[in-house]
């Protein structure tokens, strides 16, 4: 009987290395080409219409007594990163820096960043560019048609200026203004916020305040912008251009404006995907074509996919994934040949086991993880009995009542997609905050931390 058993595991482990030997290693994908703007985020008219409406809108607030008080001897702001995911998705982050500040006054193509690189540009009309240019990625027009990336407040201000109503899907030039923010800190210093979607501006106006982190609006193209992104640019209290990142060649400011500062490559995966066929990344003005799915069939190809910002020549990312009994069907290493700000890559295997399987990338220090179901998402009991939630139909909050432990919980819309995902293995999960997402028939799987699992059906009303 054990030889019985020793030769049943042997067989069942060499079947899993025959499976980890059959996956396809071999990646496609690599650079993505993005539309780059050659011109001034603002033109000269632009950048002197909304410096004339700063101006006039703190006289106006001053004369009306709404102006916040200023001190000008007081410390400068230390700024949160401006843009980020709104509540409700789960890539991994959702923005690539393209563009910083070009300290070298000289023009065109006499480029230095603050750390003596040549990640900025010029024109030949003398302009250098003044901002840092953060698109979103990856799916820079998805990620505008559905409210994804976001502008914050990088500090507390009070709002003095707003403009709203351009056109936001620009591909280059543009003769209309940008619809944007500028904030006025506590020091006197401005902040300000460019390119945004149109009508996607916080409902706040004109001399409201706002505080670190609140929304603004969401990322667009509009105005003079060849992709969505966000035009972030600083003054300090006397009107001074300056560069909120320290280095050797920052010849502006002495001092970080950050309250933590990001390394000048930042490397990461943005997102691991699973998609039905390779996304296609279209042509400006149109939406990718992403084919992002999280359900397949038994024995269907799967794309698996990352998507990175900084990738380093030299580097490699570790890729792993994890069965639905929680085998490894693979975990390689992958090396990266060439450095691109921001590229994919992906692979296309078939799965082997129903359940929720596990994508996973670590790169330079971070793992980012994706679930995907393999197939039916029913609505019976997989051994998780007595398990209810409760209310259902459900507004704002779900709760889950088991006799188990649940540590897992995956919310899929009617074509598998992951809307929401919670993980906790150490007190569990009894609580599902709701508000995130939108009216319609979902689908709950949970599992407990004994690996049992259940789905059931969820309306959100």
């Amino acid at each position: 009987m054990k030889k019985l058993l020793l030769l049943l595991t042997i067989g069942l482990i060499s079947l899993l290395q025959l499976n980890a030997q059959d996956f396809n290693k071999t990646p496609q994908g690599g650079e993505v080409q993005i539309n780059r703007q050659l011109e001034p985020c603002l033109s000269d008219s632009q950048r002197d219409a909304f410096k004339l409406m700063i101006s006039n809108n703190i006289a106006q607030l001053s004369r009306e007594g709404k102006l916040q008080e200023i001190n000008r001897q007081g410390e400068h702001p230390l700024f949160i990163w401006p843009i980020t995911q709104a509540a409700g998705f789960n890539y991994g982050s959702n923005w690539a820096l393209i563009n910083y500040i070009d300290h070298d006054p000289a023009y065109p193509g006499s480029i230095e960043d603050y750390d003596c690189g040549d990640r900025s540009y010029d024109t030949a009309s003398g302009y250098n560019h003044q901002g840092f240019d953060i698109i979103s990625w990856p799916f820079t027009w998805q990620q505008m048609d559905r409210n994804q990336a976001i502008n914050i407040a990088a500090a507390d201000g009070q709002i003095i200026a707003k403009t709203d109503g351009s056109y936001d899907r620009n591909c280059g030039s543009s003769s209309d203004q940008w619809n944007a923010i500028a904030l006025q800190h506590d020091d006197g210093s401005v902040s300000w916020y460019g390119h945004m979607k149109n009508g996607g501006l916080t409902s706040k106006n004109i001399g409201d305040s706002v505080s670190t982190g609140e929304f603004l609006g969401v990322v667009g193209s509009s105005g003079n912008s060849s992709q969505p992104h966000i035009h972030f640019e600083v003054y300090d209290s006397g009107n001074q251009l300056i560069d909120p990142s320290i280095g050797p060649c920052n010849n502006f400011n002495v001092d970080t404006w950050w309250l933590d500062q990001k390394p000048y490559l930042n490397a990461a995966v943005n997102a691991a995907l699973t998609h039905t066929a390779p996304p296609d990344f279209g042509t400006c003005p149109n939406p990718e074509t992403t084919n992002e799915s999280d359900q397949f069939d038994l024995d269907d190809n799967v794309v698996f996919a990352i998507y990175l910002r900084d990738q380093m020549a030299g580097t490699s990312v570790n890729l792993k994934i994890t069965r639905p009994d929680n085998s490894i069907l693979v975990d390689w290493n992958y090396d990266l040949i060439d450095s691109y700000q921001v590229s994919h890559w992906y692979w296309i295997n078939t799965v082997d086991m129903e359940g929720v399987w596990t994508w996973e990338a670590t790169y330079q220090g971070g793992t980012t993880s994706h679930n995907f179901n393999v197939g039916a998402l029913g609505t019976e009991d997989n051994n998780l009995t007595n398990t209810i939630i409760y209310p259902n139909p459900a507004n704002e909050k779900l709760f889950i009542e088991s006799e188990k432990t649940i540590v897992n919980v995956i919310i899929r819309d009617l074509l598998g997609r992951v809307v929401l995902q919670l993980n906790d293995s150490s007190v569990g999960i009894n609580e599902i905050d709701l508000r995130s997402i939108t009216k319609g028939m979902y689908f709950v799987s949970l599992t407990s931390d004994t690996n049992k699992t259940k789905t059931l059906k969820l309306i959100k009303k």
